[in-house]
C-alpha cells in the first residue's frame, strides 16, 4: 500500500481597515488558532500604531500562516517592520483598499523585484 502525505495547508492573515476585513471575512478567511488568537486585525481610525505593530509582529511569526495582505495605506505606517520581513513564509502582499487606491512605488515586493532586474532584462 502507497504512503500519501498531505501537505500542511497555511491560512490567509489580513492586516486592514474594516471594509476590507469584512470582505474578506464574508469570503471565509476567518479563522482562531488554538490560542483563540484571530489571523486578522481590524483597524480603525482609533487603533494605535503600536497595536498595528503588535499584531502585525504576531501574525508574522505564526506557523500557521503563508500570505499576510495588509492594506498599502496601513502598510506604509509599519513599514520598517515589513521591510524587515525576509523570510518567504508568510508572503506579506500590498492590497488597495476602498479609499485609498494603489501605490506600485511604494510596494515591498514590487522594490525587491526591481532590484533583482536590470532595466534591459525587462524589455
Amino acid at each position: 500500500m502507497s504512503k500519501v502525505t498531505m501537505a500542511k495547508s497555511h491560512l490567509i492573515g489580513l492586516v486592514g481597515d474594516e471594509d476590507t476585513c469584512t470582505a474578506f471575512l464574508l469570503g471565509g478567511i476567518g479563522e482562531l488558532n488554538n490560542a483563540r488568537e484571530p489571523n486578522f486585525l481590524v483597524v480603525k481610525k482609533d487603533t494605535t500604531i503600536g497595536e498595528i505593530e503588535s499584531s502585525l509582529r504576531k501574525l508574522l511569526a505564526r506557523k500557521d500562516i503563508g500570505i499576510l495582505l495588509i492594506n498599502q495605506h496601513i502598510a506604509n505606517d509599519v513599514r520598517h517592520i515589513i521591510d524587515g520581513h525576509t523570510a518567504a513564509i508568510p508572503a506579506v502582499l500590498e492590497i488597495p483598499s476602498k479609499e485609498h487606491p494603489y501605490d506600485s512605488s511604494k510596494d515591498s515586493i514590487l522594490r525587491r523585484a526591481k532590484g533583482m532586474f536590470s532595466v534591459d532584462e525587462m524589455r
